[in-house]
């Protein structure tokens, strides 16, 4: 199994996508690959549009990608794929539409097969067991929580460590620590900006200048640099 899991798509200052590129460009390969690329987290922005700006970037790197949304059959494109390609936005919306056309678990299956997988932000809640640790609005049902459970952990991405100034709510910290109070088996990983976690082979590494922290009910929150063993997060 081969998963590329972004924390976000854009730092500040920077082109979409222009940070984890040559991360993307490493995990897919010399020989070029056309991806199938899901849009449906996008909400306030079309699915065309979403594929253009994606696509744009990939041809830099000597890849491409094609939506999902032109596919007549999308079960039979998933089945077909070379490697799959989540983009994020918002993680209920993606979740409900997987669910909606049955691919939640035909793109399990495909990529239990050995195809690449590639997700930021939202795409990457996708590749967890559920949806519960996004930080996304639930704007539509999403008819199930699960989803496609690649890995056996949780991720929260865009993980911050405060609140921003005069917000007086609770901390990204305290979200998590209710969400392990209700699912202590579960661990959480706090993958900051600027991060990924690639797993390929059962190996799994952060790639990033940031630690990860990670959570589990019971254990008081390590953090863990990229070089350090994250190998236990699959068992």
């Amino acid at each position: 199994m081969k998963l590329l899991l972004i924390s976000n798509s854009t730092m500040p200052g920077e082109a979409y996508l222009d940070y984890p590129k040559q991360q993307i460009k490493k995990f897919l390969g010399e020989k070029p690959v056309k991806a199938l690329f899901v849009p449906y987290a996008a909400v306030t922005f079309s699915f065309d549009e979403y594929e253009q700006k994606v696509n744009d970037r990939f041809a830099e790197l000597g890849h491409s990608v094609a939506g999902i949304h032109h596919c007549k059959d999308p079960k039979k494109a998933v089945k077909e794929a070379e490697a799959i390609v989540v983009g994020g936005g918002n993680t209920w919306q993606l979740v409900r539409m997987l669910h909606d056309q049955g691919l939640m678990q035909l793109i399990r299956e495909k990529v239990l097969d050995g195809i690449p997988y590639i997700g930021w932000s939202a795409g990457s809640n996708v590749a967890c067991p559920t949806l519960r640790t996004t930080n996304d609005m639930p704007i539509i049902d999403p008819t199930s929580f699960n989803t496609t459970g690649l890995v056996p952990f949780q991720i929260n991405p865009h993980y911050l460590d405060a609140n921003p100034d005069g917000h007086a709510g609770e901390t990204r910290e305290q979200r998590i620590n209710e969400f392990i109070e209700i699912n202590p088996k579960t661990y959480v990983v706090g993958l900051r900006e600027g991060t990924m976690l690639w797993l390929e082979d059962d190996q799994l590494e952060l790639i990033g200048k940031l630690p990860a922290r990670i959570f589990r009910k019971g254990l008081e929150p390590i953090e863990l640099r990229a070089g350090d063993d994250f190998g236990f997060l699959l068992k």
